[in-house]
Protein backbone atom coordinates (compact mmCIF):
# COMPACT_ATOMS: atom_id res chain seq x y z
CA UNK A 1 0.00 0.00 0.00
CA UNK A 2 2.47 2.61 0.80
CA UNK A 3 4.55 2.24 -2.52
CA UNK A 4 1.24 2.14 -4.45
CA UNK A 5 0.48 5.39 -2.57
CA UNK A 6 3.93 6.72 -3.62
CA UNK A 7 2.98 5.83 -7.26
CA UNK A 8 0.14 7.58 -7.12
CA UNK A 9 1.04 10.72 -5.49
CA UNK A 10 1.14 14.14 -7.22
CA UNK A 11 4.27 14.85 -5.67
CA UNK A 12 5.70 12.67 -8.52
CA UNK A 13 3.03 13.49 -11.12
CA UNK A 14 4.16 14.64 -14.49
CA UNK A 15 4.43 18.32 -15.13
CA UNK A 16 3.86 18.96 -11.29
CA UNK A 17 6.55 21.51 -9.98
CA UNK A 18 7.92 20.90 -6.27
CA UNK A 19 10.64 21.83 -5.38
CA UNK A 20 10.67 20.15 -1.62
CA UNK A 21 12.86 17.20 -1.68
CA UNK A 22 10.78 13.90 -0.93
CA UNK A 23 12.56 10.96 1.39
CA UNK A 24 10.90 8.38 1.83
CA UNK A 25 11.27 5.46 4.38
CA UNK A 26 11.45 2.19 3.80
CA UNK A 27 11.35 -0.78 6.75
CA UNK A 28 10.23 -4.73 7.45
CA UNK A 29 6.53 -5.89 7.39
CA UNK A 30 5.34 -6.77 10.86
CA UNK A 31 4.42 -9.63 9.65
CA UNK A 32 8.57 -10.80 7.95
CA UNK A 33 10.37 -13.31 9.56
CA UNK A 34 13.27 -11.58 10.30
CA UNK A 35 15.43 -13.70 8.21
CA UNK A 36 13.76 -12.67 5.24
CA UNK A 37 13.79 -8.73 6.34
CA UNK A 38 15.86 -8.03 3.61
CA UNK A 39 13.65 -9.63 0.94
CA UNK A 40 10.89 -6.77 2.05
CA UNK A 41 13.74 -3.73 2.20
CA UNK A 42 14.58 -4.59 -1.48
CA UNK A 43 10.95 -4.43 -2.08
CA UNK A 44 10.68 -1.28 -1.05
CA UNK A 45 13.65 0.23 -2.51
CA UNK A 46 12.65 -0.80 -5.69
CA UNK A 47 9.37 0.64 -5.69
CA UNK A 48 10.50 3.71 -4.02
CA UNK A 49 13.43 4.31 -6.17
CA UNK A 50 11.87 6.60 -9.10
CA UNK A 51 10.31 8.61 -6.87
CA UNK A 52 12.43 9.37 -4.34
CA UNK A 53 15.00 12.19 -3.70
CA UNK A 54 16.69 10.27 -0.83
CA UNK A 55 15.78 6.78 0.64
CA UNK A 56 15.81 6.25 4.42
CA UNK A 57 16.31 2.73 5.19
CA UNK A 58 14.87 2.39 9.21
CA UNK A 59 16.18 -0.15 10.74
CA UNK A 60 15.52 1.19 14.64
CA UNK A 61 11.81 1.43 14.63
CA UNK A 62 10.64 -0.40 17.83
CA UNK A 63 7.36 -1.04 17.16
CA UNK A 64 8.31 -3.84 15.11
CA UNK A 65 9.04 -6.65 17.00
CA UNK A 66 13.04 -7.23 16.29
CA UNK A 67 13.65 -5.23 13.75
CA UNK A 68 16.80 -3.53 15.71
CA UNK A 69 18.25 -6.69 15.70
CA UNK A 70 19.35 -5.51 12.43
CA UNK A 71 21.71 -2.87 13.50
CA UNK A 72 24.11 -5.28 14.58
CA UNK A 73 27.37 -6.27 12.57
CA UNK A 74 27.08 -9.36 10.52
CA UNK A 75 23.37 -8.22 10.11
CA UNK A 76 23.90 -4.70 9.00
CA UNK A 77 26.55 -6.06 6.89
CA UNK A 78 24.07 -8.14 5.03
CA UNK A 79 21.57 -5.50 4.53
CA UNK A 80 23.41 -2.65 3.91
CA UNK A 81 25.90 -5.27 1.39
CA UNK A 82 22.13 -5.92 -0.72
CA UNK A 83 20.99 -2.54 -0.51
CA UNK A 84 24.38 -1.22 -2.17
CA UNK A 85 23.83 -3.62 -4.91
CA UNK A 86 20.72 -2.94 -5.93
CA UNK A 87 21.06 0.30 -5.43
CA UNK A 88 23.96 0.22 -8.26
CA UNK A 89 21.30 -1.97 -10.68
CA UNK A 90 18.46 0.41 -9.72
CA UNK A 91 20.59 3.48 -10.60
CA UNK A 92 21.64 2.22 -14.13
CA UNK A 93 18.00 1.83 -14.68
CA UNK A 94 16.59 5.00 -13.56
CA UNK A 95 19.54 6.91 -14.39
CA UNK A 96 19.97 8.49 -11.56
CA UNK A 97 21.59 7.72 -8.01
CA UNK A 98 19.60 7.98 -5.10
CA UNK A 99 21.19 8.58 -1.99
CA UNK A 100 20.65 6.01 0.80
CA UNK A 101 20.48 7.39 4.68
CA UNK A 102 20.45 4.92 8.08
CA UNK A 103 18.25 5.42 10.69
CA UNK A 104 18.75 4.05 13.86
CA UNK A 105 18.09 4.04 17.59
CA UNK A 106 18.91 6.25 20.52
CA UNK A 107 19.57 3.31 22.76
CA UNK A 108 23.02 2.31 21.45
CA UNK A 109 26.27 2.38 23.41
CA UNK A 110 29.35 3.96 22.11
CA UNK A 111 30.77 0.87 20.72
CA UNK A 112 27.68 0.00 19.15
CA UNK A 113 27.13 2.98 17.54
CA UNK A 114 30.87 2.89 16.23
CA UNK A 115 30.12 -0.62 14.36
CA UNK A 116 27.30 0.96 12.51
CA UNK A 117 29.22 3.87 11.58
CA UNK A 118 32.23 1.55 10.02
CA UNK A 119 29.35 -0.29 8.06
CA UNK A 120 27.95 2.59 7.03
CA UNK A 121 31.25 3.63 5.26
CA UNK A 122 31.90 0.47 4.14
CA UNK A 123 28.79 -0.01 2.12
CA UNK A 124 28.65 3.44 0.46
CA UNK A 125 26.16 4.52 2.27
CA UNK A 126 25.56 8.66 2.30
CA UNK A 127 23.98 9.67 5.26
CA UNK A 128 22.72 8.35 8.78
CA UNK A 129 19.12 9.37 10.61
CA UNK A 130 20.00 10.19 14.38
CA UNK A 131 17.65 8.74 16.07
CA UNK A 132 14.70 7.19 16.15
CA UNK A 133 12.33 7.01 19.45
CA UNK A 134 13.24 5.26 22.41
CA UNK A 135 12.38 2.00 24.37
CA UNK A 136 13.68 4.07 27.71
CA UNK A 137 11.06 5.01 30.08
CA UNK A 138 13.41 6.88 33.09
CA UNK A 139 12.74 10.37 31.79
CA UNK A 140 8.94 9.59 32.03
CA UNK A 141 9.40 7.50 35.06
CA UNK A 142 6.61 8.02 37.63
CA UNK A 143 4.04 9.32 35.12
CA UNK A 144 0.01 7.63 33.99
CA UNK A 145 1.13 6.15 30.52
CA UNK A 146 5.31 5.46 31.61
CA UNK A 147 4.93 2.00 30.69
CA UNK A 148 3.18 1.60 27.53
CA UNK A 149 4.61 0.00 24.69
CA UNK A 150 6.50 1.58 21.69
CA UNK A 151 8.69 4.25 20.96
CA UNK A 152 8.79 7.67 23.09
CA UNK A 153 9.48 10.34 21.13
CA UNK A 154 9.53 13.96 21.56
CA UNK A 155 11.52 15.73 24.74
CA UNK A 156 12.94 12.64 26.86
CA UNK A 157 14.73 11.76 23.57
CA UNK A 158 16.43 14.44 22.89
CA UNK A 159 19.74 14.02 25.13
CA UNK A 160 19.79 10.60 24.23
CA UNK A 161 19.64 11.62 20.53
CA UNK A 162 22.43 14.26 20.96
CA UNK A 163 24.99 11.69 22.47
CA UNK A 164 24.47 9.42 19.31
CA UNK A 165 25.30 12.10 16.99
CA UNK A 166 28.31 13.31 18.89
CA UNK A 167 29.21 10.07 18.91
CA UNK A 168 28.41 9.33 14.97
CA UNK A 169 30.19 12.54 14.18
CA UNK A 170 33.30 11.45 16.17
CA UNK A 171 33.37 7.72 14.20
CA UNK A 172 32.86 9.33 10.73
CA UNK A 173 34.26 12.35 10.26
CA UNK A 174 33.55 15.90 9.20
CA UNK A 175 32.15 15.32 5.71
CA UNK A 176 29.80 12.07 6.42
CA UNK A 177 26.06 13.59 6.29
CA UNK A 178 24.28 13.44 9.56
CA UNK A 179 20.77 14.14 9.46
CA UNK A 180 19.56 14.79 13.47
CA UNK A 181 16.09 14.21 14.85
CA UNK A 182 14.34 13.81 18.24
CA UNK A 183 12.98 15.97 20.68
CA UNK A 184 12.86 19.24 18.70
CA UNK A 185 10.60 21.22 20.22
CA UNK A 186 11.88 24.96 19.98
CA UNK A 187 14.52 26.75 17.47
CA UNK A 188 17.18 26.04 20.09
CA UNK A 189 16.48 22.71 20.48
CA UNK A 190 17.05 22.75 16.21
CA UNK A 191 20.25 24.26 16.94
CA UNK A 192 21.46 22.37 19.55
CA UNK A 193 21.11 19.12 17.13
CA UNK A 194 23.55 21.12 15.01
CA UNK A 195 25.83 21.76 17.94
CA UNK A 196 25.75 18.26 18.33
CA UNK A 197 27.02 17.24 15.19
CA UNK A 198 23.73 17.25 12.81
CA UNK A 199 24.55 18.53 9.88
CA UNK A 200 20.47 19.20 8.96
CA UNK A 201 17.00 18.32 11.40
CA UNK A 202 14.02 17.08 11.13
CA UNK A 203 10.72 17.90 13.21
CA UNK A 204 8.25 15.25 13.71
CA UNK A 205 6.26 15.57 17.40
CA UNK A 206 7.85 19.53 17.64
CA UNK A 207 5.46 20.11 14.33
CA UNK A 208 2.27 18.52 16.08
CA UNK A 209 2.62 20.33 19.35
CA UNK A 210 4.05 23.54 17.70
CA UNK A 211 2.70 24.06 14.70
CA UNK A 212 4.84 24.68 11.38
CA UNK A 213 5.48 28.09 12.92
CA UNK A 214 8.57 25.87 14.11
CA UNK A 215 10.21 24.87 10.82
CA UNK A 216 10.51 28.90 10.26
CA UNK A 217 11.77 29.79 13.71
CA UNK A 218 14.33 26.37 13.64
CA UNK A 219 15.60 27.29 10.04
CA UNK A 220 16.22 31.37 11.23
CA UNK A 221 17.87 29.58 14.30
CA UNK A 222 20.16 27.26 12.45
CA UNK A 223 21.16 30.29 9.96
CA UNK A 224 21.55 33.03 13.06
CA UNK A 225 23.53 30.07 15.53
CA UNK A 226 25.74 28.31 12.88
Amino acid sequence: AFIANVQRSSLRASGHRNPMLLGLNIGKNATTPMERATDDYLACLDGVYPHADYVTVNISSPNTKNLRALQGDAALDALLGALAARRQALAQQHQKRVPLFVKIAPDLDEAQVAVIAAALVRHGMDGVVATNTTIDREAVKGLLHAMETGGLSGAPVFEASNRVIGQLRAALGKQFPIIGVGGILSARDALGKIRAGADVVQIYTGLIYKGPELVRQAALAIKKGL
